[in-house]
């Protein structure tokens, strides 16, 4: 279930690494796609 997701997530939400952003100054909203986004990849991956 979460390789699908994290397939969906590819395609829908911003990759943040290649806009460069530098977490320190990264907005709450921000924080939490990036937190969400990990945490479905190390899901996918187990």
């Amino acid at each position: 279930m979460f390789k699908i997701v994290a397939k969906i997530n590819k395609l829908i939400l911003p990759s943040f690494t290649k806009q460069r952003l530098d977490i320190s100054k990264a907005k709450k909203w921000q924080l939490a796609i990036i937190g969400y986004r990990y945490y479905v990849t190390s899901r996918a991956l187990e």
